[in-house]
């Protein structure tokens, strides 16, 4: 049986519960649970100020429930085990986890999986900026693990990201992969501009439609055109995608992409996929 939690707070001050997670709970009594402190704002407060606590936390899993999206940091730090959340969720979820799975079921804010090293986020809804993110003035964002959006996501995904995969299954928006280290981002939709700006290494593959009334996203010039191919990789690496229970159209799985290798301006030894014309 999972530890559920119920939202209970009537506030617009920022709720932060950083560090609760289900490896921390797990040998915990339900006092002890509750009694958890929390921020509200930049006061200390336990846990049931704002959360109907019950279940049993000895499975490993939370089950969150009600609009958490002023709720932020939900499995931040996380090593280990599963947490659901039920409706929207606010900023830095799974934020530096090294393990277990997230499932959100509705839309999430900024800084989702920011610097997470393992595990799985899955994002059932929106997500906000800087997916799989660095934190301002750090040297290395999302250094492993998956991000999965179903829908749409904003600007500077996976910024200076090192290891991993995302995936947005949506629209996305500016300066996907800036200064990207090496990983991939996947975005089957429509996107805005400037990506690759600084990529070292890594991926980034725009798969959303490409004609003359749907263009790609222009390429900065600092990158040079390759080849036309249809490569293997994406196509496993599409089918891998898909078994993680995430919508992959049939038709990406047999089309072509023109190739650009960039940033020159950098290490230009990065990649950026664009599907071809039809």
């Amino acid at each position: 049986m999972a530890l559920k939690l119920t939202y209970i707070g009537e506030t617009t001050v920022p709720v932060e519960i950083e560090n609760f997670t289900p490896t921390w709970a797990v040998d915990k009594s339900l006092d002890q649970i509750k009694a958890f402190e929390i921020y509200h704002g930049n006061r200390k407060l336990p846990l049931a100020e704002f959360f109907d606590v019950e279940g049993d936390s000895a499975d490993h899993c939370f089950d969150f429930h009600g609009d958490l999206s002023g709720v932020h940091w939900i499995g931040a730090h996380m090593d280990s085990g599963e947490i659901h959340i039920h409706g929207n969720a606010g900023r830095h979820v799974g934020s530096e986890m090294t393990g277990g799975t997230i499932h959100v079921h509705g839309d999430a804010g900024d800084w989702v999986g920011a610097e997470m090293k393992a595990g799985l986020i899955h994002v059932h809804g929106n997500a906000g900026h800087l997916v799989g993110a660095a934190y301002r003035g750090s040297t290395k964002g999302m250094c492993g693990g998956t991000i999965l959006v179903d829908s749409n996501a904003g600007n500077e995904i996976g910024l200076t990201m090192r290891r991993g995969t995302i995936v947005i299954g949506g629209n996305a928006g500016d300066v996907i992969g800036f200064n990207m280290i090496a990983g991939t981002v996947i975005v089957l939709g429509e996107s805005g501009i400037r990506h690759g700006a600084g990529m070292r290494r890594g991926t980034i593959a725009l798969l959303g439609g490409n004609s003359p009334k749907n263009p790609p996203p222009k390429m900065l010039p600092s990158f040079k055109y390759a080849c036309t191919a249809q490569p293997q990789f994406v196509s496993l690496l599409l089918r891998e995608i898909r078994a993680l229970d995430f919508a992959i159209p049939a038709e990406l799985l047999a089309a072509q992409y023109d190739l650009y290798h960039g940033d020159m301006v950098a290490l230009g030894r990065g990649e950026v996929l664009v599907r071809h014309a039809a």
